[in-house]
Order: C-alpha cells, then sequence, then structure tokens
C-alpha cells in the first residue's frame, strides 16, 4: 500500500486529489494539510511515502518544506503541484529534493500514474518537459571550471548512461541502444545516483545539466 500526504491550501483541491488516490487499491491517503508546516508535522507522525505539495502555500511554501523535509533525513518522494510547467519554482522544488511535478490540469491517471512512479523510482516528468524545465532555469558552470569530483568518479559507461537519463529515455530504451539488459542499465544508474548523491533520475537530468554533461538543446537549434 503507498501511504499519500496530500499538502494544498485549497481544500477543494485536496478533496478532488483525495477522491482520485483513494479510488486505487493500492494506494491510502495518510493526511491532508493546508500549508507547507502543517505538512512537515503531518509527515514526521505519519511517514508517507509520497507527499503531493502544493508549491505555493501559506506559512511555509512548498519549496522549502520539501527542503526542510527531505534534509531531515525522511525517505518520502515529494511531487510539487503547479499551474505553469515552465515555472522556476518547480526548478527549486527539483533542486532541493522533488522527485517530479505535476501541473494542476493533470488528468487523474497521470496524478496516479505520478504517485506510483514516485515509489518505484521511474521518471515522473516527460522528457521534453524536463528538458525545457530544466534548460531553462539550469545555472551552468564557468569555462573551464573543475568538473566535479563526483563525475570525476563515473565510469565511462556510468557516464553515458547518465547522458541517456539526462535526455529523458528510459531504462528500457538505453537498455536497448547499449545492447545490454535492463538490469544492467539499473545496475549501472543505482551507481550513478550514488555516486553523484542524488535520489533519483530526476536529480540526476539536474546535476547532468548543472556540470555541462549534455548540451543544451537550444544550441543544437543555432
Amino acid at each position: 500500500m503507498i501511504r499519500v500526504l496530500i499538502a494544498d491550501d485549497e481544500a477543494l483541491v485536496r478533496g478532488g486529489l483525495r477522491m482520485i488516490l483513494e479510488a486505487q487499491p493500492d494506494i491510502e491517503i495518510v493526511g491532508e494539510a493546508a500549508d507547507g508546516r502543517a505538512a512537515l508535522e503531518l509527515a514526521t507522525r505519519t511517514h508517507p511515502d509520497v507527499v503531493v505539495m502544493d508549491i505555493r502555500m501559506p506559512n511555509l511554501d512548498g519549496i522549502e518544506a520539501t527542503r526542510l523535509l527531505l534534509s531531515s533525513g525522511s525517505p518520502a518522494r515529494v511531487i510539487v503541484l503547479t499551474t505553469f510547467d515552465l515555472d522556476e519554482y518547480v526548478y527549486d522544488a527539483l533542486r532541493v529534493g522533488a522527485t517530479g511535478f505535476l501541473l494542476k490540469s493533470a488528468r487523474p491517471h497521470e496524478l496516479v500514474g505520478a504517485v506510483r512512479g514516485a515509489v518505484t523510482g521511474d521518471m515522473l516528468l516527460a522528457p521534453q518537459i524536463t528538458r525545457r524545465l530544466v534548460e531553462s532555469f539550469v545555472r551552468r558552470p564557468p569555462p573551464g571550471g573543475r568538473a566535479s569530483a563526483d563525475l570525476a568518479s563515473l565510469t565511462d559507461r556510468e557516464l553515458e548512461v547518465l547522458r541517456h537519463i539526462a535526455c529523458g529515455r528510459s531504462n528500457a530504451e538505453i537498455a536497448r541502444l547499449l545492447y545490454v539488459s535492463d538490469e544492467t542499465v539499473k545496475t549501472h544508474a543505482s551507481h550513478v545516483f550514488m555516486k553523484l548523491g542524488v535520489r533519483d533520475r530526476t536529480q540526476a537530468v539536474i546535476f547532468a545539466y548543472e556540470h555541462g554533461v549534455v548540451e543544451r538543446v537550444e544550441s543544437s537549434h543555432r
């Protein structure tokens, strides 16, 4: 059973999310919060697997609530809710550890899929949205800067897998491109996450763009 905490300052939004998620046999709602501070307190008591967190809330916004929750050592996965996909607040939330984001206009099956995907560690964002978002707000290191020691610790094959992850490819797609099994790709990906100190694929994408592992898509269109 996937334990979910819902945090949104609008009661109607919380009710709608609860109705959609509670209809699933493998999802249980463990609490609702109207602001970030209440979400933190509830998460401490209920230990959710997934927190569906609105970005803009009173008292404590979703970004700071996400940062505090994950820095406390909570294993919960955070899915942030927003109105617009190209939103700097979303990028900030991903940088502090959110696994992914959903538009408030998302369809019910997308919400359910995101919650399940958060638990399994699958990429929550469509590849084109991931790239657009990260490329819009990423702050690249200055030219000539030294590569991260963590990045230098990757083997050539792990670096190759990281590039494919950053381009939004699934494990199955990477396996086909590299002529290896899905399990081999999963093993390489796990090593990449461990060496880079990132929680999941979304964090790996951000790391890859910020450290110049992949070039910005817009540069290829010039």
